[in-house]
């Protein structure tokens, strides 16, 4: 994953060069950091559905429609609400990469966050909306539910399965009710 970052800086290096004084042993070296990052991108895309397809035959894993993976780690009442699409959630979550590297961790900030489901990665937008307050869940959300071939920052590169283990604490309506 390193190495895509360092590619994509490499080749933004050399382009910028190369508009400032163009020549061909530049544009070749871009040409190559180019070529080296959509073959590390492919090679990624690949093990992604390779581990997509080893998870969804685990016992209790289920499969929506858009392909977001989830198992009920522990439920609460069927009385209890799901959230709506604009709800504002509390959660306390923790996300990996499919090798268990964590990228993020409210659990580790001591701290839940909040924030409105439609300002998230559709992965979670979809997710959540299946939850019920006091429910955990563990969701394998695709690339494309997440942050598809751009990656995001330095952890999480192009076209990569993200894992979050996620408890719905409580989420607020519109109407500002809170739903514990």
């Amino acid at each position: 994953m390193k190495y895509l970052f360092a590619a994509a800086l490499i080749g933004a290096s050399l382009l910028s060069a190369c508009q400032q004084q163009p020549n061909s042993s530049v544009m070749k070296e871009i040409e190559k950091a180019e070529a080296e990052s959509a073959k590390a991108a492919e090679s990624a895309a690949a093990a992604s559905q390779a581990f997509l397809d080893q998870n969804k035959a685990k016992p209790g894993v289920k499969t929506t429609e858009s392909g977001l993976q989830y198992e009920v780690v522990r439920a609460a009442p069927a009385s209890k609400p799901h959230p709506g699409p604009t709800d504002e959630v509390t959660v306390h979550y923790e996300g990996t990469l499919p090798d268990g590297t964590v990228f993020d961790s409210s659990y580790q900030r001591n701290e839940p966050t909040s924030f409105p489901l439609n300002a998230v990665i559709p992965g979670w937008t979809e997710g959540l909306q299946l939850m019920r307050p006091g429910e955990e869940f563990r969701f394998v959300i695709p690339s494309d539910l997440a942050y598809g071939p751009q990656g995001a920052g330095p952890d999480i590169g192009p076209n990569q399965v993200l894992v979050f283990k996620v408890e719905l604490l409580s989420f607020k309506k519109a109407d500002g009710t809170v739903v514990k």
